[in-house]
């Protein structure tokens, strides 16, 4: 099963595909090898014959049957034929114990003659008497001829070839080898990569951090990451408009409902405005010009949030006690005269990783809120903006001490047209900044709210890598509000 898995995988049937064409080009060299290595082995026994031949007819006397016997069985062969000077001499003799099987003439084969010889001595057990015929050494002569056992030849080719089957074998492997690391390294790993981004990205649609950022440097792997990069980048576009054109369908009844009560009460305040000359009029001006602003804030803010499309974080490094700061100057304008007191606890070397314009947002978002939920109740109050690190990411509070949320906007916070819990709010503020938050991988959460006061939490998350957030506790301890804002306990 586990060869079978192997080979199921990219990797292993490269490896397989590599062994086999390797082992297919070994073959293709093992034959013409082969073929080569007979042609020389003859040719060295026709250049002893003529040396054994040359040293016999230098002495031009008889030579002993026993030296004789000697030159031939060191050039392992029967007898030697000298033609020179177109006379064909037999020089050297001794009894041939069988007859000639077949001649061969090495003085000019093809490479097809070679090769079919080859096989041919390679598939025959038998041992054969041969006549090979080849070109003398140093032109000594117009040819030579030999007469040999085919059976030590045909040994020595299959010792050749084993020892060539056996070299081949290891460079096959080591071939193989290098090539499947090569392969790993080169296709399999980005492959890799890819799958494991999607598996990443697919846990988490609509964390923009999760897009794919294209490395690889083969051509064909980047364009695949950057295809891939585009369609996830359209899919995080697509599921936030699903989910906004979902939640305005269940909203619809609900702005229906205030518009038909809006638009009433303007109808009948101009109806009376047309019928009659009572002094009235001039303060049931006022009442009707706002219900219809208010009827035209309220289609705005809806119709914004169908169409809204909000981009991708840009994340960038940045000192968040600046963004407070600017934060907090832009709602201190806006409180005027009003007994709001704004407190800061943040490090001025505390630098985060955001999307500065979007946080930008989702802080105005929960400073403002704070800052309205005060001078609603016309009291003097206290908005607190706090942050730190720790192990998973960074941290940022905003608590106020005001009359905290009523009961009917604690269940439905963050849904759209259900968690306003202003008159003539519409919900969807804190639904745009807990989408902004997500978005960056991290959570914006209830903390506390009550009597005492309310507080929001924002967790974002270091990187991908890093383990899931960890849920605020529900509750917090009551503090002054002149205590600075502590850190957030996360939960064993």
């Amino acid at each position: 099963m586990g060869r079978l898995k192997l080979f199921n995988t990219l990797s292993g049937r490269f490896l397989l595909l590599t062994m086999l064409f390797v082992m297919l080009a070994e073959v293709l060299i093992f034959v013409p090898s082969v073929a080569r290595f007979r042609q020389d082995y003859i040719l060295s026994r026709l250049e002893r014959a003529q040396i054994a031949s040359l040293a016999l007819l230098a002495t031009d006397e008889m030579i002993d049957e026993t030296l004789e016997r000697e030159l031939l069985e060191n050039a392992e062969v029967y007898n030697v034929v000298l033609r020179r000077d177109e006379v064909r001499q037999l020089v050297l003799t001794s009894p041939i114990p069988a007859p000639i099987y077949k001649s061969y003439d090495l003085r000019a084969p093809s490479a097809w003659e070679l090769i079919r010889d080859a096989i041919a001595c390679l598939i025959d057990p038998e041992g054969r008497i041969i006549r090979v015929i080849g070109d003398p050494v140093k032109q000594a002569g117009l040819l030579i001829e030999a007469t040999m056992d085919s059976r030590p030849l045909r040994t020595a080719m299959i010792d050749y070839g084993l020892r060539l089957l056996g070299l081949s074998a290891v460079i096959s492997v080591v071939t193989a080898a290098l090539l499947l690391l090569a392969v790993r390294q080169v296709l399999v790993a980005p492959i890799r990569r890819l799958v494991s981004q999607m598996q990443l990205y697919a846990e988490a649609p609509e964390d923009a951090r999760r897009v794919i950022e294209p490395k690889a440097q083969v051509i064909e792997l980047r364009e695949a990451e950057e295809a891939l990069r585009s369609m996830e980048r359209q899919l995080i576009g697509a599921l936030r408009q699903k989910e906004r054109l979902a939640q305005l369908g269940g909203g619809v009844a609900k702005v229906s409902h205030d518009l038909r009560n809006i638009l009433t009460t303007a109808r009948l305040l101009a109806d009376r405005m047309e019928r009659s000359d009572d002094p009235m009029v001039k303060r049931a001006a006022p009442k009707l010009v706002g219900s219809i602003s208010r009827a035209v804030a309220l289609c705005e803010s809806t119709l914004a949030f169908g169409k809204a499309d909000e981009p991708p974080p840009a994340l960038t490094r940045f000192m968040l006690a600046g963004l407070v700061r600017e934060i907090v100057e832009g709602e201190r304008l806006s409180a005027g005269t009003s007994a709001v007191e704004f407190l800061t606890d943040v490090p001025a070397s505390l630098t985060i990783r955001a999307d500065q314009e979007q946080l930008h947002r989702v802080l105005t978002n929960l400073v403002r809120n704070a800052r309205q939920a005060i001078e609603a109740t016309e009291r003097p109050g206290t908005i607190e903006i706090g942050a730190g690190e720790d192990d998973q990411g960074w941290w940022i509070r905003v608590g106020d001490t005001g009359p905290g949320l009523p009961e009917r906007a604690r269940d439905h916070l963050f849904q759209p047209f259900q968690g306003g819990y202003r008159k003539g709010g519409t919900g969807l503020g804190l639904a745009i900044a807990a989408e902004l938050v997500r978005g960056h991988g991290g959570r914006l959460e209830l903390l506390k709210t009550g009597a005492e006061g309310t507080e929001f939490i924002i967790r974002l998350p270091r990187d991908l890598t890093a383990p899931p957030l960890a849920t605020p506790p529900a509750t917090a301890p009551a503090r002054s509000p002149e205590s600075p804002l502590r850190p957030p306990e996360t939960p064993a």
